[in-house]
């Protein structure tokens, strides 16, 4: 997840905040990596049930608009299609799925390789950096 994240950070997550919501665009959450569940990732929801995503010219959208990245992208970052989600082939994101991607994109193992991610595969919400103490900070959403 870099630049969001570095390696050797510790992140707190909620895994009680599903019990009372669902993820929604823009959360930062840890679930069994679909292609091999022994292995946790962490991830930004880009897509919620229903939405519409497409990958058109570098840059996501979202139910027909671009998805403003700016607040944890750098605007040279581009986003190109994987095995799963091609470049202007937009997908609508099932019931009960999310369609998410790392903010390292151009390194990200992500739902444009292996597609939609299950509700019942997410742990929880990321929420708080608390290691090491010079990075703390809480995650915010950045479309709330």
């Amino acid at each position: 997840m870099d630049p969001t994240f570095r390696d050797k950070q510790y992140i707190l997550t909620n895994i009680i905040a599903l019990k009372f919501g669902y993820p929604k665009k823009g959360d930062v959450v840890v679930f069994k990596s679909p292609p091999d569940p022994e292995k946790d990732y962490i991830k930004r929801v880009i897509g919620a049930p229903g939405d519409v995503v497409a990958i058109k010219d570098g840059n996501v959208y979202v139910n027909g608009g671009a998805l403003d990245e700016s607040k944890y992208l750098k605007p040279s970052v581009a986003t190109y299609e994987g095995s799963f989600l091609h470049e202007n082939v937009p997908i609508t994101v099932p019931p009960d799925s999310y369609l998410v991607m790392g903010d390292n994109r151009g390194h990200s193992s992500d739902s444009r390789q292996w597609g939609f991610l299950p509700l019942k595969l997410i742990i929880g919400k990321s929420f708080f950096v608390y290691w090491p103490l010079d990075k703390i900070e809480i995650i915010k959403n950045p479309y709330n």
